[in-house]
């Protein structure tokens, strides 16, 4: 039953507190494409690719249709294919997973640190063999895997370092940019992103100009001109209405990305009270860098409810929660031929069984934020006193 029955509804993501104040712009935005008619590969998508890649910290961007994307033609540009090894994460969206296979490479997992959720590099060096070529790491969440840690892995054992940004977008760590750490990262801009589009899509950043000159053939057909095609490549390009639009919002990304981190700020002291109940905020290793797509939290063993519990009692009180992700990339169905199985990720088959993602975007309220955590505060006493009365 819900605790307070009159209790407003909380959505996981209101994305009309970001656009109705800019709404003007991204009419604008649009209606300038309309007028132009360059709705593939327009100028729109040249001087966001400009804009994105300078704030990011590097060099140059190539605009694709979605993040797999990114990630497929942005490591087949970087020669990573048929008989490279490449570490990820196991815990990350299955798209990462998706991208290395498309690439034609083979995915080697690496299991997670269980208080930040990212790559455990100490267990990524177990499993390098002369075959390994290059590692992903997963800015999770909106926290960036330690710059400074990475490069050193990288040098340790000769590896590329091909970033993925897609929940990271302008996030910061040891004085890095998502994007400007490895040579290259890619990008989502699925609506619900931090920056985010009206529909898909995606992008390579780079400083190495070969990429690029390679990614814009893959992207296009493998065509370096019209109707020659030295690549084998495919249609993937980020549609100048959606790069407009991008544009239009991204001087607004920093503000953005502040307000996420005071709200994550708020929602920490607020649970503080509830660690001795077992809920556990994923822990921030870069202060504010950390630009937090997601607001996740741990509902560990020493809890009264389940995960489970705690998310359905939520939903009953009218605020949505999500699992970020309930279900490890080697566990899928579809990847059962990759030869892992259950055990083989201690850490993240773990986490997947205790995340849960709260309520986390631009605008939302101190009030609200106080209410989920006096939803879940509520819940938690209740089943304590049950407990104690039997």
């Amino acid at each position: 039953m819900p605790i307070n029955s009159t209790s407003n509804k909380i959505p996981f993501v209101e994305l009309k507190l970001q656009h109705q104040p800019i709404q003007r712009q991204l009419e604008e935005a649009i209606e300038a494409v309309l007028t132009q008619g360059d709705f593939v590969l327009g100028k729109a998508l040249a001087d966001f690719e400009t804009a994105f890649a300078a704030a990011s910290g590097t060099k140059y961007g190539v605009g694709v249709a979605s993040g797999t994307d990114a990630i497929a033609l942005g490591l087949q540009a970087c020669n990573i294919g048929k008989g490279d090894e490449v570490l990820l994460p196991v815990n990350t969206f299955v798209a990462t997973l998706i991208g290395v296979l498309r690439a034609g490479a083979k995915p080697i997992f690496v299991d997670c640190d269980p208080h930040t959720a990212l790559i455990d590099l100490e267990a990524a060096a177990k499993v390098v063999t002369p075959r390994t070529k290059a590692i992903i790491p997963v800015h999770l969440y909106g926290q960036m895997v330690s710059p400074r840690q990475l490069l050193d892995f990288a040098d340790t054992y000769k590896l590329l370092i091909f970033e993925d940004a897609a929940q990271a977008h302008l996030a910061e760590r040891e004085g890095y940019r998502a994007g400007s750490v490895g040579i290259a990262a890619a990008y989502s801009f699925y609506p619900s992103k931090n920056l985010g589009a009206f529909g898909d899509g995606g992008m390579l950043l780079t400083r190495e100009p070969e990429i690029v000159q390679t990614m814009v053939r893959l992207r296009n057909y493998g065509a370096a001109k019209k109707y020659f095609h030295t690549d084998f490549g495919t249609n993937s390009r980020l549609d100048t209405v959606q790069a407009a639009v991008l544009l239009a919002k991204l001087p607004h990304l920093q503000n953005w990305n502040r307000d996420r981190n005071s709200i994550a700020q708020q929602y920490d002291q607020e649970l503080l009270p509830l660690a001795s109940a077992g809920i556990l905020p994923i822990k921030n290793d870069s202060d504010t860098g950390h630009v937090y797509h997601l607001y996740v939290i741990r509902v560990d063993d020493s809890c009264p409810l389940s995960r489970e519990q705690i998310q359905e009692q939520l939903a009953e009180n009218g605020i949505q929660t999500g699992i970020h992700y309930p279900i490890p990339c080697h566990l899928q169905p579809a990847f059962t031929n990759l030869g892992y199985q259950e055990g083989d990720f201690s850490q993240a088959e773990k986490l997947a069984k205790q995340i849960l993602s709260l309520p986390m975007y631009p605008g939302l309220s101190s009030s609200q934020i106080k209410e989920v955590v006096a939803v879940i505060s509520s819940i938690i006493s209740a089943q304590q006193q049950l407990m104690y009365i039997s």
